[in-house]
């Protein structure tokens, strides 16, 4: 079967640094009729898990660990024993979420890291985890040529980069990443991000001088 992507808006709310605000996440599905991997289980199990319907999770992939985008981590992986993957630079901002001295500590640690240039199989595709530090140290993209996409958690959004003026975040490290990691790619590559519309990487490289110029 041809593997496809599903996506879902969820509702919920960001806190970091004594600060919450409201908001709305993009959850991607990739796979096909039979298996698929979540990236980002943000804010509602149910909703995911309806959406994954009978097939098979192979994973929970994190693009980061912003409570925004594991917060219903823990819940999917309870109902389908899907492992969680994580890039091991977030472990903080994890454990902000999931304490480890809470009483299901164990359960909810991270199954597995996420490493730079790792690729990951579902419905016959491969999905390679690109390290994007700067949103955060862990933030990582991932990478499905076959589908002509890449899926950029909250490292670069329609008009610019992912916020940088919170705790663990550092603008001059996530404009090499998009430098590096992301503009490199073909321009017609369709940016899927955390939030929001999405874009393409033709359409964002023109803009890299002036995101530099307004420094955020």
């Amino acid at each position: 079967m041809t593997a496809r992507i599903d996506h879902l808006v969820t509702v919920g709310t960001f806190s970091l640094d004594g600060g919450t605000w409201d908001l709305d996440n993009n959850v991607w599905i990739i796979g096909d009729d039979t298996e698929c991997v979540v990236i980002d289980a943000a804010h509602d199990a149910d909703a995911i898990l309806a959406a994954v319907g009978d097939r098979r999770l192979l994973a929970v992939l994190c693009t980061h660990a912003h409570n925004d985008h594991i917060g219903a981590a823990a819940g999917v992986r309870a109902a389908t024993d899907a492992p969680v993957w994580l890039h091991p630079d977030d472990t903080m901002l994890w454990q902000m979420v999931y304490p480890t001295d809470a009483p299901d500590a164990a359960a909810n640690r991270p199954s597995a890291p996420l490493a730079d240039g790792q690729r990951i199989a579902v419905a016959g595709i491969e999905l390679e985890v690109l390290h994007t530090p700067g949103h955060s140290p862990g933030s990582v993209c991932l990478y499905a040529p076959a589908l002509g996409t890449v899926f950029t958690g909250d490292t670069l959004f329609h008009g610019g980069p992912g916020a940088t003026g919170r705790s663990f975040s550092d603008f001059p490290t996530i404009i090499d990443s998009i430098t590096n990691k992301l503009l490199t790619l073909p321009a017609d590559t369709v940016v899927r991000t955390g939030h929001g519309q999405n874009t393409s990487i033709g359409d964002e490289a023109p803009q890299r001088a002036e995101w530099i110029a307004r420094g955020h």
